[in-house]
């Protein structure tokens, strides 16, 4: 079966995406809180959005996988008779895979926006990485506002009022320098 984008595959992005960029802030953040060697920096938000990207891409898959099999156990019952080896119980397979590698990649690939300011710039590269991932999740609110066909710009207000929230929930905690 070919990948096809769908606006199921849209709810993974989202998700996974904001997952990486803030949970990677959070650790970008808190590191340059204790140091300013950009390695060290560079490399708890690798191992932070490495291990996100997989336990997303996991949990998603052991919950989808929970939730699609019960659906296609509903189905075997009134029908009386099992949906195993079919068309439907390959689709649902294939839907599974498809959704938690999504959750995955989109969860690494929002990790990386924070981290890359450490590795391009020698000066202001924390506030270039909250500025870019304030950005970021702009662009996540004008997607999601899209998808749900609601408002772009209410969605756009969520997705950065949510970014600012983080940052301001780790300054009072004394995590931002």
């Amino acid at each position: 079966m070919a990948f096809e984008f769908d606006i199921e595959h849209g709810r993974y992005v989202i998700l996974g995406s904001i997952d990486g960029l803030l949970a990677v802030l959070g650790v970008v953040i808190a590191t340059a809180g204790i140091s300013s060697d950009p390695s060290i920096i560079v490399r708890a938000g690798i191992g932070g959005g490495v291990a996100l990207a997989l336990t997303n891409g996991v949990g998603s898959y052991l919950a989808e996988g929970a939730v699609e099999y019960g659906k296609l156990c509903a189905l075997e019952k009134p029908m009386l008779t099992s949906l195993r080896n079919t068309k439907l119980e390959r689709q649902t397979r294939h839907k599974i895979l498809i959704d938690s590698v999504v959750h995955g990649i989109s969860s690494l690939v929002g990790s990386i926006v924070p981290i890359a300011p450490f590795v391009l710039l020698q000066e202001g590269a924390l506030y270039v990485s909250i500025a870019i991932s304030v950005l970021a999740l702009s662009v996540l609110g004008v997607f999601s506002g899209y998808i749900s066909r609601q408002s772009i710009v209410l969605s756009v207000v969520k997705m950065v009022g949510l970014g600012m929230l983080i940052v301001v929930l780790l300054g009072s905690l004394g995590l931002v320098h």
